[in-house]
């Protein structure tokens, strides 16, 4: 019987999340693994779509030559293709080195790689340790080897060494190989991508030296398993005779042929190791007790000295916590004080620190300033109710007693507000803001794009207009305005509980993510997890979350937390089926699936569903008033019409072109970001000559805002070309006023007076335009007694500049009585619509509560 205390024990390595979940209690997604030296930066961005282009290769047996992968190795080093061995990882290779190689023995400077010593001791080598000495911080001497050589022999080595961080003079190695033919050198270099790969072997390489690579660790694939040897061809064919086929599969050599030909990646690697190494450097020194082994790799060394902890107690405390080390008890030369950690990103060393601060040093603990726990919706396209759910779920939080706010860092739309300070921001993000019954905040929207022509837009820079650019010049200034975002986001979600971000379009936009900057940018600086947003009303929407998924890379997918199924009508028990294909497909669960909301009441963030002619409407009359309002090309806040879509008695349609036109009771021409195009566009349909006919026949009410307002002048002048080249042009001539751009926007909030019917209003301003008349009969005036909107004596043409003019029910229902009288109906002054967002934000709130895992979310929140 054999006898087991006598076999060797096989070492205990790091990154063993199942085993470290069973002991903590703490599921595998939520340890912080410290213990597995893995690029920080995550496998590169190819790497699924890669994958995924070569499962067909699966039902073919692999290359047993690696044909693909070894060319690719070769032409990086530069050598024949008969001195590249590759193998299952670096771990198959070691095995391979002792049985096919024929040494004798092995000398081991240590501490090193638990499974150097494994390998030789199963092949009956003699193992002859060669102790390393903490007081030069473990650094080797090749030199100090010399005197121990021997023929036969096999000499294994770190470069840099493991766990020690370590290189060692690589020339000197060359000299002392070259002068002792007879003796094997095996040089590992599985950690050599992460430093500046100055010290490497592989040039120059003596015949009687191999070196050892893995690309596991470097390019963060250690469940896929790959590395390979290059040396002398003798020495690799010995070693392949011993090496069954097969041993690497297609999927492995794909990405192997592919990583070592990513140069880029392998430059950012290094260039974020180093300077994160240097920042766990400094951070971990300010703790008492620990002494820090310089080293070269992507992981730190460490020795703990206090009274009452040894590295494993210490270990054990951190992982109560959530964070596992690795203890190096178990390494050659190292003792009950070592331990190893890895280097991470910027936050998850920071949370390294603030738990090794609170055991070690817990009187000098400074109050560590809490993250301020964030949620983000983003969709798999434009209008998939990212906005609306965004401000269901504020009026929820709010309503649940916590102090939320919203956030969307950059938002494209024409439909815009202006808060009591006078700067511009996005209209969703206002009504958000209602949703959590705060004030309008400019740092809620950073940055507001209002498009002006099919490749350009005004940017609105925290309230402010900054000039009009391209979407290249803009991206190659994205950075600057990125540090903006920051700036804003930290302020306002310091001044708050919970943070609500919206995401734009989509994050799988591959031509846009490089500069992106408000999806998966923005949640992985507030660490808010994202709920991935589909309308399945549009069909398609499992379809769109699977490509979604497939498209973004390791580190985002990792920020969706699961998906949401908008719009949808019909029974939800029947998408049992397609709820399980996706999870099987993503890993990430459906939380929630809300249905179409018809009649919502409340204002939409772009023009999408406006375009394809969803107007907002309630119960309707018999007898309706034929309302009908221009579809612009650059229309703008055309949400000003919102509240006359709840009128009972109004029919709101859009008009497209002259046969859309027809005799309404009234036309709107509403706002404009570019009114010389959209003036050019209206003579362009004759849609302009079919305007003036409805002004001669006289029975049309024609109403201007904003931009509409001076169309209905007699010219428009653009001297700056703040919105278009074209100087200047004629109006439609209906107002006998003229309008010249001017260099400075007008942003502002006003409250006013409706002359003819003595209503107040109130509203805001947002124009280039400066306008002037004679002979206008004054309509709206300001507190201080500007003119905010003018008309024909007769009252049949008449415009304002004033955005929410038909917001106050008072004069809305007074201007449909006029109308109304008009026609000879019946008017009695009763207020039929009451146009206030609060009631509409509750039914929302209510809806989507019923409809959303909230127990999920409020985990997902850390509340």
């Amino acid at each position: 019987m054999t006898n087991l205390s006598q076999q060797p024990v096989r070492h205990s390595h790091g990154g063993n999340l199942r085993g470290l979940s069973a002991l903590s209690g703490i599921p595998q997604a939520e340890l912080l693994d410290f213990s597995a030296n893995i690029n920080p930066l995550g496998p590169p961005d190819w790497l699924r779509p890669l994958i995924e282009s070569r499962i067909s290769d699966l039902i073919h047996y692999p290359d047993p030559d690696a044909t693909e992968l070894v060319e690719a190795i070769a032409a990086l080093h530069r050598i024949p293709a008969d001195q590249i061995l590759v193998g299952n990882g670096a771990t198959e290779l070691l095995h391979l080195l002792p049985r096919a190689l024929g040494c004798s023995s092995l000398l081991l400077p240590v501490p090193s790689y638990a499974d150097y010593e494994e390998p030789a001791r199963l092949s009956g080598l003699t193992i002859q340790p060669f102790p390393l000495a903490p007081d030069n911080g473990f650094l080797l001497d090749p030199a100090r080897l010399v005197p121990l050589l021997r023929p036969d022999q096999l000499v294994l080595l770190g470069q840099p060494n493991n766990p020690t961080g370590r290189t060692f003079d690589a020339e000197a190695l060359r000299r002392i190989a070259a002068e002792h033919p007879a003796t094997l050198f095996v040089v590992d270099e599985s950690f050599i991508g992460f430093t500046d790969g100055s010290q490497s072997l592989q040039q120059n390489r003596p015949a009687n030296l191999l070196v050892l690579t893995s690309l596991t660790k470097l390019y963060a694939i250690p469940g896929l398993r790959l590395g390979y040897l290059t040396g002398a061809a003798g020495h690799i064919q010995q070693l392949k005779n011993y090496l069954p086929n097969w041993t690497v599969n297609s999927l492995a050599q794909a990405v192997g042929a592919r990583a070592v030909q990513d140069v880029d990646y392998l430059q950012r690697s290094r260039s974020f190791v180093i300077r994160q190494r240097e920042e766990l450097t400094r951070a971990l020194a300010k703790l008492p007790g620990l002494t820090i082994y310089p080293g070269e790799a992507n992981f730190l060394l460490l020795r703990l000295d206090h009274a009452t902890l040894d590295a494993p107690q210490l270990a054990g405390l951190t992982l109560q916590q959530g964070i596992a080390l690795r203890v190096c008890s178990n390494f050659n030369g190292l003792d009950h004080r070592y331990f190893r950690v890895a280097v991470r990103t910027e936050p998850e060393q920071e949370q390294l620190c603030g738990v090794l601060q609170t055991i070690l040093a817990p009187s000098r603990q400074q109050p560590v300033k809490r993250q301020t726990p964030a949620i983000m919706f983003q969709g798999t396209g434009s209008n998939a109710g990212k906005s609306i759910l965004t401000a269901a779920l504020c009026r929820i939080l709010k309503q649940d007693g916590h102090d939320v706010a919203p956030f969307k860092a950059q938002n494209m739309s024409l439909n815009s507000f202006v808060t009591r300070n006078g700067g511009e921001m996005g209209r969703a993000q206002v009504l958000q803001a209602q949703a959590c019954r705060l004030d309008p905040d400019l740092r809620m929207n950073p940055v507001l794009l209002k498009p002006n022509s099919e490749t350009g837009s005004q940017v609105i820079l925290c309230g402010k207009a900054v000039g009009n650019t391209d979407f290249k010049s803009y991206a190659e200034q994205r950075e600057k305005v990125w540090g903006t975002v920051q700036r804003c986001y930290d302020e306002l979600a310091a001044e708050h509980q919970l943070m609500v971000l919206e995401g734009a379009g989509s994050p799988a936009e591959v031509n846009l993510k490089a500069n992106d900057i408000v999806n998966m940018r923005m949640a992985q600086h507030a660490n808010a997890p994202v709920l991935l947003v589909g309308d399945i009303d549009r069909g398609g929407v499992f379809a769109s979350f699977v490509g979604t998924m497939e498209v973004l890379n390791e580190a985002e997918r990792a920020m969706v937390a699961g998906f949401v199924i908008n719009r949808f009508r019909g029974d939800a028990s029947l998408l049992g089926d397609a709820l399980e294909y996706t999870l099987f497909h993503t890993g990430k669960p459906v939380l929630g699936t809300v249905p179409y909301l018809r009649n919502l009441g409340l204002p939409e963030e772009d023009s999408v569903s406006f375009k394809q002619g969803l107007l907002p409407t309630g119960e309707k009359d018999q007898q309706l008033l034929d309302i009908a309002l221009l579809d612009l090309p650059h229309i703008s806040n055309f949400t000003d019409l919102d509240p006359l879509g709840l009128e009972p008695d109004v029919g709101l349609r859009i008009v497209r072109n002259v046969a859309d036109l027809g005799r309404p009771d009234a036309l709107i021409l509403p706002g404009s970001k570019n009114t010389l195009a959209d003036l050019a566009w209206l003579q362009q349909t004759g849609l302009a000559a079919a305007i003036l006919e409805l002004a001669q026949a006289g029975k049309t009410e024609l109403v201007g805002i904003c931009g509409g307002f001076q169309l209905l002048g007699n010219g428009i002048s653009d001297p700056y070309a703040i919105e278009s080249g074209a100087d200047e042009q004629q109006g439609l001539g209906l107002l006998a006023i003229n309008t010249v751009m001017a260099e400075e926007k007008t942003t502002r909030q006003a409250s006013c007076r409706h002359i003819p019917s003595g209503c107040l209003l109130s509203g805001y301003e947002i124009h280039h335009g400066i306008t002037s008349g004679d002979n206008l009969q004054p309509l709206i005036t300001s507190q201080d007694g500007s003119l905010l909107g003018a008309g024909n004596p007769d009252g049949l043409i008449w415009g304002s500049y004033l955005h929410g003019l038909f917001d106050a029910d008072p004069f809305r229902r007074w201007w449909l009585d006029r109308l109304r009288q008009r026609k000879g109906w019946q008017a009695n002054g009763s207020i039929r619509a009451c146009y206030d967002l609060e009631p509409a934000l509750d039914r929302l709130a209510d809806c989507v509560r019923n409809s959303l895992d909230i127990r999920e979310i409020y985990r997902l929140l850390r509340v």
